[in-house]
C-alpha cells in the first residue's frame, strides 16, 4: 500500500470501522497533533499498535492545532503530518479531522479501543469524547509518557539553540 493511499478521508471512515468490526478485528484509534514527530511519539504509537489489529491516527487540521496550540502552530501542514505518520510501520491509516476534539471520529469509526498518552486520566479526558467512547463500547487506555520526550521540549531547544 502506498503511503498516500493511508490516508483516509472522514466519509471513508464508517466504512472502514464497519469492515473491521465485520472482519472480528479490534481497531486502535488515537488522535493528537503530532505537530514534530520525536521519539515519545513512535514509542507510543508503536504501543498503541500493539493493543489490537490496526492503528488509525486521527491528526488536528491545522486550524484545530493553532486552537490549542496558538498562532506559531503548527509548525508542520496537516498533510505533512498525516503523511509522515502514514509512513510510520506501526501506523494503519491516518485520517484529519476538523473541530477541537475527535468525537465526530470516535462515533463515525466505533473503535474497539482508544488510546491516550500518560498526561492524561480518566477525568481529564474530554467529557463529550468520553461520552462517544462509552455510546460505542470502546476500551479506553492510557499509555505512558517518555520522559523529556514532548514537542515542546523539541521547540524550546530549538528556542535556545541547543
Amino acid at each position: 500500500m502506498e503511503i498516500m493511499d493511508r490516508l483516509v478521508a472522514s466519509h471513508e471512515l464508517q466504512a472502514l470501522g464497519a469492515s473491521y468490526a465485520e472482519n472480528g478485528k479490534k481497531l486502535v484509534l488515537t488522535n493528537g497533533c503530532f505537530d514534530i514527530l520525536h521519539t515519545g511519539h513512535v514509542r507510543y504509537l508503536r504501543q498503541a499498535r500493539k493493543l489490537g489489529d490496526a492503528l488509525i491516527v486521527a491528526v488536528n487540521s491545522d486550524a484545530s492545532v493553532r486552537e490549542l496550540k496558538g498562532p506559531s502552530r503548527p509548525v508542520n501542514s496537516e498533510l505533512d503530518r498525516a503523511e509522515v505518520l502514514a509512513a510510520l510501520r506501526c501506523v494503519d491509516q491516518v485520517t484529519i479531522f476538523e473541530g477541537m476534539r475527535v468525537t465526530d471520529v470516535i462515533r463515525t469509526l466505533s473503535p474497539a479501543i482508544y488510546v491516550k498518552g500518560g498526561d492524561y486520566t480518566l477525568d481529564t479526558l474530554d467529557l463529550g469524547e468520553r461520552a462517544a467512547l462509552e455510546e460505542v463500547g470502546a476500551v479506553i487506555r492510557l499509555l505512558p509518557l517518555v520522559p523529556g520526550r514532548s514537542t515542546t521540549s523539541v521547540l524550546e531547544r530549538v528556542a535556545r539553540g541547543t
